[in-house]
């Protein structure tokens, strides 16, 4: 079973055939709007790809709510632990150019409201694999990793978006995950290994793939899927939930990897965070057409 304690969101979305400069106005195409935010994005990508997946978070009594929750209602994510709060549900306005790359403001709104507390112990244990990211309070995150590694719970953060963590979280936790930027912020930087981590530290690369580095000082390096991207907003949220799912279920750390890495690939060929995330016979055919190297 894989808990993911993080952020839920509605994604605005618009299509610009070029970056605005600062104060420049750019008219871009419809916009398009998809539920997002990490933790519902990883969620959603761990389900799909085969796990049991619980969400802990929240939104907010509006009408953005149902559009946030509808994808993982839809595919039987268990919502027991989300809760709605006074505050608006998160929003990230993101704009996409040409060549699918994006960018993404974000107004965290009922996320700021999640707390370790919703998650009661009967909820951790060594069957459990927690999954966190960096959109809710990085208090809440820290003691919720405490009480999950005194129940023995794997533990998976996904170091996004870069910050700060308090000194010794980084040895409570089983596994990091981050793109090169966010490596090199933390000081993780690719090539120094695990670090403080107890097992591993897991750098995704866009097109060049991921690389991993285990405790035992191994290294895995996994190339990308040849692909036209076509919007790669999600395409780490869907790497890291598929990974989640991969070990949730067993699998070694490398065939877990290229999982992740071919559904990441696939994740980019749709519009939205979630749009493009696809099921283990999608994945399982994506993998096929991995390079070795």
């Amino acid at each position: 079973m894989i808990l993911v304690f993080g952020s839920i969101n509605v994604d605005v979305i618009v299509p610009v055939p070029r970056w605005p400069g600062p104060g420049e106005t750019v008219l871009g195409g419809d916009y398009l709007l998809h539920p997002g935010g990490k933790g519902a994005n990883q969620a959603l990508a761990a389900r799909c790809a085969g796990s049991s997946v619980m969400m802990a978070g929240a939104v907010g009594a509006d009408g953005f709510a149902e559009t946030a929750l509808a994808g993982l209602r839809r595919e039987g994510v268990d919502l027991a632990l989300v809760r709605t709060v006074a505050r608006p549900t998160g929003c990230a306005a993101i704009i996409v150019d040409a060549a699918g790359e994006n960018r993404i403001a974000v107004a965290p709104g009922a996320n700021g409201c999640v707390a370790a507390a919703q998650v009661p112990d009967a909820s951790l244990g060594p069957d459990i694999t927690l999954l966190l990211q960096m959109e809710v309070p990085v208090a809440e995150n820290t003691a919720l990793i405490r009480r999950a590694r005194q129940h023995n719970s794997r533990i998976i953060l996904n170091l996004a978006p870069a910050g700060p963590l308090p000194p010794g979280l980084p040895a409570m936790i089983d596994i990091l995950v981050a793109n090169e930027a966010e490596a090199v912020a933390c000081g993780l930087a690719p090539g120094r290994g695990a670090g403080e981590a107890r097992q591993g530290l897991v750098v995704t690369r866009g097109a060049a793939g991921a690389q991993a580095w285990w405790h035992d000082g191994s290294r895995i390096d996994v190339p990308a899927l040849p692909i036209a991207a076509v919007d790669t907003t999600g395409a780490g949220d869907t790497f890291t939930g598929v990974l989640a799912a991969g070990l949730d279920q067993g699998l070694a750390p490398a065939v877990a990897l290229r999982r992740a890495v071919a559904a990441a690939g696939l994740a980019c060929l749709a519009r939205g965070a979630q749009a493009g995330m696809k099921d283990r016979v999608a994945i399982d055919d994506a993998v096929a057409r991995l390079p070795e190297r």
